[in-house]
Parts: C-alpha cells; sequence; structure tokens
C-alpha cells in the first residue's frame, strides 16, 4: 500500500466516509439541503484536482441500526433499515452532486436496479477509470457491520492508497470532546493503539482490515470549510492511523 504523508503532493484514489450524522446540520432528522450542497461543493473541488473519489456515506441522521437493536429491534432487521438509509443519503449526494455538473454513480450492495447500479468492484474500477465519483450504498449488504466497516472494504478492493473519515470532531481523542473539555486529541495513532485503547471514533473490525493490509487512516472534521481538499492534498488535518512508528515522521 502506497504510504502519503501529509504535506506530500497528496494522492491519486482515495476512499472517503463521510458522517450521516453530519449530514443533520441545523435540522433535527433527515438531511440538510445547505450542508448536501456545501458538502457536494467540495467534492467538486476534490473531483477537480484530479483524484480518483470513491464516496460511504453514513446512515445515523435517517436510522442507526445498533440503536434500533438496543431499543428491542432485531438486529438483522434494524441493521438493514439502516442500509436503507445509507442508500437514501447515497442517492441524496449523488443528486447534489449532478446538479454542481459531476459525473458520479451510485452502486448498492443490496440489488436494487430501478435506483443504484450493483456493487460489482470491476464495474465500480471502470468507473473511477472514467473520473466519475463513486458512492457505495448499503454497507457490505450484510448485517452486524458498520459502515466504517463497509468504507475499509471497499477501499480495498478498490485498491485506494488511504481512507479518509470524515466526522464531526477534528481526530481521535482520549475521551469524548464533545462531553469532556480535557479531552486530549492524537495527531498519530497505530492501528494497535486504536485496538488496546479502545477508540470508538471507528469500528474495531474496519481497523483490523486496514490494519491486515496496511491501509492508512485519517479521521478530520468535514464541517471545517476546505477541509477534504486539504486532507486529499496531504496537509496536515486529523489524526493519522498507521502501522509502524516510523510513520510518526509524517507528522
Amino acid at each position: 500500500m502506497t504510504k502519503t504523508c501529509k504535506g506530500s503532493p497528496g494522492y491519486n484514489r482515495v476512499l472517503l466516509k463521510l458522517s450521516g450524522e453530519a449530514l443533520l446540520g441545523d435540522v433535527p432528522y433527515g438531511i440538510s439541503p445547505a450542508v448536501m450542497d456545501v458538502l457536494a461543493r467540495e467534492i467538486v473541488q476534490v473531483h477537480g484536482l484530479g483524484i480518483e473519489l470513491g464516496l460511504v456515506v453514513g446512515g445515523g441522521n435517517i436510522f442507526r441500526g445498533i440503536a434500533g437493536s438496543a431499543q428491542g429491534m432485531d438486529r438483522t432487521s434494524a441493521d438493514q433499515m439502516g442500509m436503507l438509509a445509507t442508500v437514501m443519503n447515497s442517492l441524496a449526494l449523488q443528486d447534489a452532486l449532478n446538479r454542481h455538473g459531476v459525473p458520479v454513480r451510485v452502486l448498492s450492495a443490496i440489488e436494487m436496479g430501478r435506483i443504484a447500479e450493483p456493487f460489482i468492484r470491476g464495474r465500480a474500477l471502470h468507473h473511477l477509470d472514467k473520473g466519475r465519483v463513486v458512492i457505495f450504498a448499503a454497507g457490505t449488504g450484510n448485517p452486524f457491520f458498520t459502515t466504517d466497516t463497509a468504507a475499509a472494504l471497499r477501499a480495498l478492493e478498490i485498491n485506494a492508497e488511504i481512507l479518509f473519515k470524515a466526522t464531526r470532531v477534528d481526530g481521535v481523542y482520549d475521551k469524548d470532546p464533545e462531553n469532556a473539555p480535557d479531552a486530549r486529541k492524537y495527531d498519530y495513532l497505530t492501528y494497535q493503539d486504536v485496538l488496546e485503547k479502545g477508540l470508538g471514533v471507528i469500528d474495531a473490525t474496519a481497523i483490523s482490515l486496514a490494519k491486515e493490509a496496511d491501509l492508512p487512516i485519517i479521521i478530520f472534521n468535514m464541517q471545517v470549510p476546505g477541509n477534504i481538499e486539504r486532507a486529499v492534498k496531504g496537509e496536515d488535518v486529523g489524526t493519522r492511523i498507521g502501522g509502524t512508528d516510523n510513520e510518526k515522521s509524517c507528522n
């Protein structure tokens, strides 16, 4: 897996995981049109750099399967509902990008031919080679797996150089920064650090997949204007997760 340090020219092909909850903006439920438009404009900027871009969008602004399960729903049914929520977000993002003139395709892990193409790895690679943004919807298509895991899996399948997770916080902290004012931000962590410390900012299965393939991860705040472009250019944003202490020289 190619290593690219912060401050370097950037990447050729990336996978960007977008938080569904961050799409709420100021609305209590669903999708904020204003947030979606800003997000689409930032992705347009990245696409204009010539970077091949795959996207995975969470569904937490509409429905979280694990939350439904905690309230007594069957976990499989709840996760299937969560997967459908990611499809809704993916279609909304596709619409926003189309309105900005960006070629985009939605590939769904659950077949629904009238609204999205089925996920086929060769088809995804073809779209990326043609300069199209590819949105991977419906997670992995299986219950009990998060969209973080889906993002790591798709990143490996499309030979992405790095996985970006864009969320509501500006990196990984030792405590929840939204509840603990004394929370300390990490600039760099190894995969093992994340697993041993039980840091919940990204799913352990996703970390394990990335560790096995030596896929670097950067977690950053998508609500800061321009941060997505800064991240893909290799600039200093968020927290980097990698394999060895040698990568700390990138920070």
